[in-house]
């Protein structure tokens, strides 16, 4: 499967959040995400293992108890289940790969 960036459209998840889902194959979702500095992302959980990666920007990251400072070409990885959030200290730019695929970011 091969995607084009001009066929795919970003949408807004949160204020000054959002998302692009970039491809998916059946076991794995590859997304972006754009975050404007001073917007977050709440404490939440999902069953999908989250990995991923900051291109520019920075976040503040929090994975359970632990809170990371988060610069470019930092990465995390978040077990299903696990509860974890982030707010932008900066304007950032976020990919992150999702096992299984999420279904929310499909349509």
């Amino acid at each position: 499967m091969f995607v084009r960036n001009k066929d795919r459209d970003s949408r807004k998840m949160l204020p000054g959040v959002e998302l692009k889902t970039l491809v998916h194959g059946d076991v794995t979702l590859l997304a972006e995400f754009r975050l404007k500095k001073g917007s977050s992302i709440p404490s939440h959980s999902h069953p999908q293992e989250q990995t991923g990666y900051l291109v520019r920007g920075k976040i503040r990251l929090e994975i359970g108890d632990e809170t990371f400072d988060v610069e470019p070409g930092d990465g995390w990885c978040v077990k299903g289940g696990e509860s974890h959030g982030a707010e932008a200290v900066e304007d950032s730019l976020v990919v992150e790969i999702f096992s299984p695929p999420r279904e929310d970011y499909l349509s």
